[in-house]
Order: C-alpha cells, then sequence, then structure tokens
C-alpha cells in the first residue's frame, strides 16, 4: 500500500487515462479522468496514511478499490484523447472490472469517398485503406450533429441511391440538392461542393459560423423553433475537442520514441500506433554515472527494441530528436536489419508532432515523480554508506535452499526502477554439496550469462562474509564490474543468533561490516531485497520437492524402492532423465550398484 499512498501523493491534475492492477500485477480497470487527481481520489478515503475504498462508491467500485496495489498513468492533450486512448486499450488489454462495466463500441468517424463521381459525408465505424477515402475523427460525440448540419448548409446528393436513381427528388424541390442524378450540375461543379464540405469537417470553426448565419437567418424570418435547432446543434458541435492526434484516421502505423531529462537521469517514453490508434506505450528510467547523453541514448533504444526481429514493423519511427549524424546511422540499420526502408523522422509540425509532444508530457511527468521519489533518497544514502562506485539502480539478489542438502535450488531475482521486476527472475536447480558450493554455482551460472543478460550494479548475497568473497571471486574471474554486499544474521559463538525478536542482520561490504539499527531506512531496503529473494527460493524448493515426492510416488508404483530412487538419480541427474531412460538403461544401473 505504501506504492499505492505514494502514487495518490504525486498525482497529475492532466487529462489522460489510469490503469489500477492488484498485488499480482493484474490489471484490474481502466479509466479516463478530465483531471487524473481529482477522479483517482474519488475511489479512495485515505486517513492517517491508511487507504480504504469511498464509503459513497458503489459496491462493485468498494470491491475493485480493495483490490488495488498500485496503479499508472498515461498523460494526453485533453479528455477526448482520453476517451479514446480509454477505449482503444480496453479493448487491447480487456481488463477484469471493464468486462463488467463497459460495452465494447468503436468511436464514429466521418468520411468522403473522393473515388466516385459525386462523394457525401457518411459516417462509419469500421476503417478501410481505399484510395482517394479521407476520414476524419473519430468522433465521441456530435458527428451526426455535423453531418446533418453539412446537409442542411450544401446541397450535397442526400442519399447514397440517388445516383442509381436517375430521377429529381423533394431535395431538389427545396433546394437541398443539385439533382446530379439528372444531370443538372456536372461532376466538377459538384467536386467544389464536395471540397467545400471537406473544408467544413476540416475546420470546426467555419462550420460553427455558417450555422450561426442560419441561425440568425431563421431568427430574423421568426422561425425561431427552427433556429433553436441550430442553437443546440452549434453547442453540441462546439465542445467536440479540436481534431485528436490519439487516434488518427489516417491509419498510421508509428513507433515513437522520446527521451527526458538531463544530467544522470532520464525518461524514455515508447509508443506503439498500428492502424490510427496507440495500442499500447510504455517506460523506461535511464540512468547514466557519466551524464545523459541524447544521442547516445536513443541509439541504445533503437537498437535494443529492433535488434531482434519484429514481425510487425510500423512505416515510420518518430524520434523526439537526435543529431542527423545519428538519425543516418540508425536508418542504415534498420534498413539493413529488415531489408526495407523504413523511415526515421523528427517531427517539426503536425499531428506527428503532436504525439511526440504527448510522449515528452509523459516522459516528462514520470521523470517528475523519478526526482522526488523518497527510494532515490535511500539508494544515494545507501551508495554513501556502503562506499559503493554508483547509485544501485539496478540489483540482483541471490540466495539458496535446500533441505539437508537435497533438492537444491537457487533463486535470483531483480529490482530496478524502484520495484522489482518479476519478468527478470530466473531459477536455478543447483549440484553443490553444502550452501557455500551451491552458492558459488548460482552465482557462477549468472556471470556466465552477462552477454546475453548485462550485470547489473550490485549484487546482493543472502550470506555472510564467506559468500561475499566467494562473489567478488567470481566477479574477478569474469572481468565484469559488479559491486558486491551481502546480509547475514549476526553471529554469537560462532553460530547465527536467531532467538525470536533477538535476531539482527548485519551488512558486509569488501571492507566493513555494518550493524545499523531496526528503524534505518537503509537497513530496511536491504532487508526487503533479501526478503524477496529468500521468499522466491524457498517456494522454489517447496515446488521442487512436491514435484519430487510425486515422481518418487510413482517410480514406487512401478516397483522401485527409494533406495534404487536414490541410485537412479545419481547416475541420471534427474527424474526427467528417469523417466526418458529405457527399462534395459535403468536395470544396467540398478545391476551395476548392488
Amino acid at each position: 500500500m505504501a506504492d499505492l499512498l505514494s502514487s495518490l501523493k504525486n498525482l497529475s491534475s492532466s487529462s489522460g487515462v489510469y490503469q489500477y492492477f492488484d498485488k499480482n500485477h493484474q490489471l484490474l480497470y481502466i479509466g479516463k479522468a478530465k483531471n487524473l487527481k481529482k477522479r483517482i481520489k474519488s475511489y479512495f478515503s485515505v486517513r492517517n496514511n491508511e487507504i480504504t475504498p469511498n464509503p459513497r462508491a458503489s459496491l462493485r467500485v468498494q470491491m475493485m478499490v480493495k483490490q488495488i496495489a498500485f496503479l499508472e498513468t498515461i498523460l494526453v492533450e485533453n479528455e477526448q484523447d482520453a476517451l479514446i486512448l480509454e477505449n482503444s486499450l480496453i479493448k487491447q488489454l480487456k481488463p477484469k472490472y471493464n468486462i463488467l462495466l463497459r460495452d465494447d463500441k468503436t468511436y464514429p468517424y466521418i468520411y468522403m469517398d473522393f473515388s466516385i463521381d459525386f462523394p457525401i459525408p457518411l459516417i462509419t465505424r469500421k476503417i478501410l485503406k481505399q484510395p482517394g477515402v479521407k476520414y476524419f475523427g473519430p468522433f465521441t460525440s456530435g458527428a451526426k450533429d455535423i453531418l446533418d448540419s453539412l446537409y442542411e448548409l450544401l446541397p450535397l446528393v442526400q442519399k447514397k441511391n440517388c445516383i442509381k436513381d436517375k430521377k429529381a427528388c423533394m431535395f431538389y424541390q427545396i433546394e437541398r440538392c443539385k439533382a446530379p442524378c439528372e444531370d443538372k450540375i456536372t461532376k466538377e461543379e459538384y467536386l467544389k461542393i464536395a471540397k467545400e464540405c471537406l473544408e467544413m469537417i476540416e475546420n470546426k470553426d467555419r462550420l460553427i459560423k455558417e450555422l450561426e448565419l442560419k441561425m440568425e437567418r431563421l431568427s430574423s424570418n421568426l422561425r425561431f423553433e427552427e433556429a433553436l435547432i441550430y442553437r443546440d446543434r452549434i453547442a453540441k458541435i462546439q465542445k467536440i475537442a479540436p481534431f485528436t492526434c490519439m487516434d488518427l484516421a489516417k491509419l498510421y502505423d508509428l513507433d515513437i520514441f522520446a527521451f527526458y531529462g538531463g544530467n544522470n537521469k532520464a525518461v524514455l517514453v515508447k509508443m506503439f500506433m498500428r492502424g490510427g490508434k496507440i495500442i499500447s506505450s510504455a517506460f523506461e528510467k535511464i540512468h547514466s554515472l557519466n551524464g545523459f547523453d541524447t544521442d547516445e541514448a536513443m541509439k541504445q533504444a533503437i537498437i535494443n527494441h529492433y535488434q531482434s526481429h519484429l514481425p510487425l514493423m510500423p512505416e515510420q519511427i518518430l524520434l523526439s530528436a537526435c543529431s542527423n549524424e545519428v538519425l543516418k546511422e540508425l536508418q542504415e540499420f534498420i534498413s539493413h536489419q529488415y531489408s526495407k526502408k523504413i523511415a526515421l523522422n523528427i517531427p517539426k509540425k503536425g499531428d506527428k508532432l503532436a504525439l511526440i509532444e504527448i510522449a515528452m508530457k509523459n516522459a516528462q511527468e514520470i521523470f517528475s515523480q523519478e526526482k522526488t521519489s523518497n527510494e532515490d533518497l535511500i539508494l544515494e544514502e545507501a551508495r554513501s554508506l556502503f562506499n559503493l562506485e554508483c547509485v544501485p539502480y539496478r540489483v540482483e539478489i541471490f540466495d539458496t535452499s535446500h533441505h539437508s542438502n537435497s533438492q537444491c535450488v537457487g533463486g535470483m531475482v531483480v529490482y530496478e526502477n524502484n520495484a522489482f521486476q518479476k519478468n527478470s527472475y530466473r531459477r536455478y536447480h543447483l549440484k553443490g554439496s553444502n550452501e557455500y558450493d551451491q552458492m558459488s554455482e548460482l552465482l557462477t551460472r549468472r556471470a556466465l550469462d552477462f552477454a546475453k543478460e548485462p550485470p547489473p550494479n550490485l549484487w546482493v548475497i543472502d550470506g555472510g562474509r564467506v559468500q561475499l568473497n566467494i562473489a567478488l571471486e567470481i566477479l574477478k574471474s569474469s572481468g565484469s564490474f559488479v559491486e558486491v554486499i551481502a546480509i547475514s544474521k549476526e553471529k554469537r559463538d560462532s553460530k547465527a543468533y536467531r532467538s525470536k525478536g533477538g535476531a539482527k542482520d548485519v551488512i558486509h561490504t569488501i571492507s566493513n561490516t555494518f550493524k545499523l539499527l531496526p528503524s534505518d531506512k537503509r537497513l530496511q531496503w536491504v532487508q526487503k531485497l533479501r526478503d524477496e529473494s529468500h521468499r522466491y527460493a524457498i517456494n522454489f524448493h517447496r515446488s521442487t520437492k512436491l514435484k519430487n515426492m510425486k515422481q518418487i510416488a510413482l517410480l514406487k508404483e512401478k516397483g522401485i524402492g527409494e533406495a534404487s530412487v536414490k541410485k537412479l538419480l545419481d547416475y541420471f541427474g534427474s527424474f526427467e532423465a528417469i523417466e526418458k531412460a529405457s527399462e534395459q538403461e535403468k536395470n544396467a544401473v540398478l545391476r551395476k550398484r548392488k
């Protein structure tokens, strides 16, 4: 709940989308808000740093709020952008509570097909890539009011089938149509009307001005009821936000990369647009000991993202900034990697620049929250106390677990960006005969993987000075620079002192041993890391033990006793290998060992 409380204290008042997650990182709900701070806080009641559901909320909402462990937000320019992004994310991610509370509607677009002789404005919820078709929107409201206004202001073909009928209808009689069905207007003359219609869709102010003139004429002629209809229509159209860049009807396929930061810190925001809709976004916090360089950061971001062949590449990749030299270098890299030209651009105007600005706004918001993070202050203090060369922004924590040196396993957990990164956790089956050999094997296997998964800033070892020295030797032989600390229970008479309430943690570094007060935030931070690695290793040990017990039971059913099982395990190394071995091979091992 501490993370949630911290988030509630640092909310932006901008428009945006918010996402609620439970303790298992399962997405519960996606919502939108004109004012994120006001909307999100309406779900909660906070007293004395204790968070409870708002008692005025419905029972369903209260049930959801009780499950919320943390939240994330995406900032946008206005409420309409928030609506559209919310719609896109809900359909893609299908959160637990949105499925119950929301329909699955798609926002409408207005389109005109200029590939036909007499184009007219129509509404659609489905976009097809066709030459000559222009789309506008999406519209969360007001699309029908715009369409009705266009047909009343301009002498457009009023119905799809009018041209086929070859006979003028009543709309020609009341001067609402020029009757192209009877060739009373040429294609060229009608195209001028269609282009005027296009301009009104693109320019909301011009459309409103024409409607106001029409309303004034009706009022002057004492046709007040009709004038009121126009007044209401104008009010509805005025509420429509300017053409949104969050869900573009131009069917762009874009990848967007934007950096915000300075000195030793920055935030990278990545947004992915397909078919004119932002379908997902992500961010990464970046820390550097030698200052932040935009060119280097952008180069690494692009290469890291595209070095594996992706199945669906965008038409363009938009970047917030980089030098022309790096832009050219990245263009060549992408072209070589995918054997086709994909443009990399730094937009200077238009809707693509607006997309970059939205990505930058989100990066700036994340950066400002990162700057004021209490966790960052603790990291700085830990670096100073333990005499580390750099702030430990990425930490790997190791622990082993076994029972009488059987079912020996190890676990590695990862802590980065002030959170545990569960996708990066690793589990290991170990063969060592004691805790030191097991830790040595665990750390060696991790070090051998540095080429595929680069080393962190810091290793934290669950153990004492012996384990610390083992880690230092392994890192020295690997040629990699990783700083190391270890945490263990204090010892009396050469034994860990574990009486209830009396066990104290000791932190070991290369040159010092620290016995900090239980209230020390730096100690609590290391304990939090150690406890997570301990939990992870123990859970893996329990599941391994349970699995082995089941496999032993199966072998017993086949007439193989425990002593024979041990012989087979010693020879084959695992239950999986035993299962794959033929009966002849197993019998040979058992006869040999007698």
